[in-house]
């Protein structure tokens, strides 16, 4: 990773990292992420987005994770997903994992998903999933031990309203040995 990158885990969504999160997810639709957003996304659904997000953290539901520069601008984002049916307490849903364009390649998508495992395990997770309609983020999941399940053809739309494909994977959590 180029300079120093902090990672951390939020427990609440301030006016500070409300911006800096809305200003990741803009970035990220408008550079063509499918994500769960059409372009053009205002900053005002962005922001309400991010809000539910910060509801949800409140509930316990989620854990938030973030990626900040040297300035202590957030470049990226990762969440897991703790809230699952009674019969799945075992299994997180990792999601939206951002990376703002200008961040990218430095290790910062690494970096979030190992602090994403790390926070799902202590919280009692074994089991991840995830789904993506990224080949970059495709080769970082299969880089750090995530299986690939495979591909639902025009399962969502990317931010320009296209079809496109999304492939499954997950990941078996290991606690590491002391």
């Amino acid at each position: 990773m180029s300079g120093a990158v902090r990672i951390r885990e939020l427990t609440r969504i301030g006016e500070r990292e409300l911006e800096g999160l809305s200003e990741v997810l803009i970035d990220c639709v408008e550079g063509g992420a499918s994500v769960s957003f059409l372009w053009p996304i205002t900053r005002a659904r962005a922001e309400g987005f991010w809000r539910g997000v910060g509801a949800s953290l409140e509930r316990g539901e989620r854990i938030l994770i973030i990626a900040e520069d040297e300035a202590g601008a957030i470049v990226g984002t990762v969440q897991v997903i703790l809230a699952q049916p009674e019969n799945q307490p075992h299994r997180g849903d990792l999601a939206k994992m951002l990376v703002h364009r200008r961040a990218r390649n430095q290790g910062i998508g690494q970096a979030l998903l190992v602090a994403a495992e790390r926070s799902a395990l202590r919280a009692g997770k074994t089991l991840l999933v995830l789904d993506t309609a990224s080949e970059a983020a495709e080769r970082l999941y299969t880089r750090q031990g995530w299986q690939r399940c495979g591909v639902i053809p025009g399962f969502a739309l990317m931010p320009d309203g296209a079809l496109c494909a999304t492939t499954f994977y997950y990941k078996a959590l290991v606690a590491a040995s002391t």
